[in-house]
């Protein structure tokens, strides 16, 4: 049987001053995320109003903001983000941190964050 040919995906990374995320995976009412936080960097505190997350930590320690809460999270653990809830994902390590995120909502699009505070000056 000859070989058939391979596919090869590209998924496309898209750099932000705190580092980077690639969408991984789109369908109807969720998205996929790789997102990667260089060391000492961290997003935006934030909310959304159409979407909830999912965190799953697979490089690193992340340290995460809900709420009023901060906490680490190893490589393996989790955390839920509700629709609405205040969340930050930051790095206070001096290695790099990656998390998958996978998005859960009616609408899903890069433009349903309300930022509270960043580093960076986005508002």
């Amino acid at each position: 049987m000859p070989n058939a040919p391979q596919t090869v995906v590209r998924i496309e990374r898209t750099q932000r001053p705190w580092g980077w995320f690639e969408t991984v995976s789109e369908a109807h009412q969720h998205k996929i995320k790789r997102i990667g936080v260089l060391p000492g960097q961290r997003i935006s505190l934030q909310k959304h109003s159409q979407r909830a997350e999912h965190w799953v930590v697979v490089r690193g320690t992340a340290r995460v903001t809900l709420g009023a809460d901060t906490f680490d999270l190893a490589v393996g653990q989790h955390c839920d983000i509700a629709l609405g809830q205040v969340h930050r994902l930051s790095n206070a390590t001096l290695e790099p941190v990656e998390i998958i995120e996978v998005q859960f909502g009616a609408y899903l699009g890069e433009d349903d964050i309300v930022r509270l505070g960043d580093d960076y000056g986005r508002m």
